[in-house]
């Protein structure tokens, strides 16, 4: 007889492998992490350590939020209605002066808190402090993609683009592939307006030198247009180009204000690009090409962006936005089909930030699994069920999450995170930082 540590039973299954997406009322095995087997019949002779029924509920990947600043959740609900420029330099950049490491662990922790209740199972950030983000990680027993600067911007409060390489270095040399293998680390290039050509091309050399990838926003404001034109006299994907960022593997957060050659370029050049709807719609940046960049075969995935321009971290959000205002935009309603949307979530996730062995559920990959709770009205009458999660389907109805094989939430209960103690220690930190 076989032994296995997990079988979750009777439950439909979205695989997101093609031509087998969805199994009913089926049986998923797990054991050392992975997935062992997935059927509509379970096996002969096998045994479990710990079985979950999951009649009525969906079985899932977990989803993959692609780009985030989590200790941003410090800032929930702070500067609101502002546009990107006003709301960074003069709102949130004196805000972050303050922060210390406790502030930007205690956020990270309500920021993974946040996302495990809706479903995600791993995500990329970048931010500050990241040695604080990378414990909470190992903590809490997600994963998650992170990524160091090699530039430090500001000294003295003046903007002076000091080298950090080394400590870049270190970062990626204590915390690449560690937790497990739940951690994956990038180099952190912040904005084509934040860094200047010889830095830019520093940070290239650098992430080749790791052999790593490159995580950076990307164009997702007209005025980045205009700076970047005149900065560097080419837009910033060209730059990019230009300085090498583009030769390794690139998650591209926003990329609002692509033209035609950027399109292309960001084609040839392999790229991934995080989609963030919520924070792109609120802070009145536009709104992506996105139907586009899935013609051309452009990786493109989904993310919140930090809590203080969403305000969550809830990427039922970010799907149903997703499906919906490109629909309304080109008056197209084929446009964003659930599948893909779905796929935008999890699997196009997944492969961006370096997870090549998780986004789908099938035999051999990582046991990342999440059960979405369907014995509720708003699922009723149960018809489709990839339109349900894209469409109906909220974060509430997260009810089981499984990352690496392990149960790190089930009955919407963390089994290993003490979700009172970061409230209140979140609560104390904000009024610090905030004055309130």
């Amino acid at each position: 007889m076989t032994n296995f540590d997990l079988l979750i039973k009777n439950v439909d299954i979205i695989t997101m492998n093609d031509g087998n997406m969805i199994i009913e009322n089926g049986f998923i095995g797990v054991a050392d992490k992975k997935i062992c087997f997935v059927s509509d019949k379970l096996p002969d002779d096998v045994s479990f350590k710990k079985e979950i029924d999951g009649n009525g509920k969906i079985a899932m990947p977990g989803f993959v939020n692609a780009h985030s600043h989590s200790a941003m959740t410090l800032m929930r609900n702070y500067a609101d209605d502002i546009a990107l420029e006003a709301w960074l330099f003069d709102n949130i950049f004196p805000i972050e002066a303050k922060l210390t490491d406790k502030d930007v662990y205690w956020g990270t922790m309500l920021g993974i808190a946040e996302m495990l209740k809706s479903g995600v199972t791993a995500f990329a950030d970048m931010y500050m402090f990241m040695d604080e983000v990378a414990r909470a990680v190992t903590e809490t027993g997600i994963k998650a993609n992170l990524c160091k600067s090699p530039v430090q911007f500001f000294e003295g409060g003046e903007l002076k683009r000091l080298d950090r390489s080394q400590g870049t270095v270190d970062y990626y040399n204590q915390y690449h592939n560690s937790a497990d293998g739940r951690i994956k680390v990038f180099v952190e290039i912040h904005s084509t307006y934040m860094f200047n050509e010889k830095t830019l091309t520093n940070a290239a050399a650098l992430a080749k030198q790791l052999n790593t990838g490159i995580h950076i926003h990307l164009l997702e404001t007209a005025t980045e247009v205009q700076s970047s034109k005149r900065d560097y006299g080419m837009t910033s994907i060209e730059i990019c180009k230009k300085t090498g960022v583009l030769d390794v593997p690139v998650l591209a957060a926003h990329c609002v204000h692509l033209t035609d050659s950027d399109l292309e370029i960001m084609k040839e050049m392999n790229c991934s690009i995080s989609h963030n709807p919520t924070s792109n719609l609120k802070l009145g940046s536009g709104i992506a090409r996105v139907p586009e960049m899935l013609k051309l075969g452009i990786n493109v995935c989904l993310g919140t962006d930090g809590a203080s321009s969403n305000n969550n971290l809830n990427m039922f959000e970010e799907m149903n936005l997703a499906a919906l205002i490109h629909k309304g935009v080109a008056m197209d309603p084929q446009l964003m089909k659930a599948d893909t949307i779905l796929k935008m979530g999890t699997s196009n996730g997944a492969s961006a930030i370096g997870f090549t062995d998780t986004g789908k559920i099938a035999e051999g990959l990582k046991a990342d699994i999440i059960l979405i709770d369907t014995d509720k009205p708003h699922f009723y009458p149960k018809n489709n069920p990839l339109s349900t999660l894209v469409y109906s389907a909220q974060a509430s109805d997260v009810d089981t999450v499984i990352v690496d094989g392990r149960i790190l939430m089930q009955n919407r209960e963390f089994t290993a995170i003490d979700e009172e103690k970061i409230k209140y220690e979140v609560h104390a930190l904000s009024k610090r930082l905030l004055g309130r």
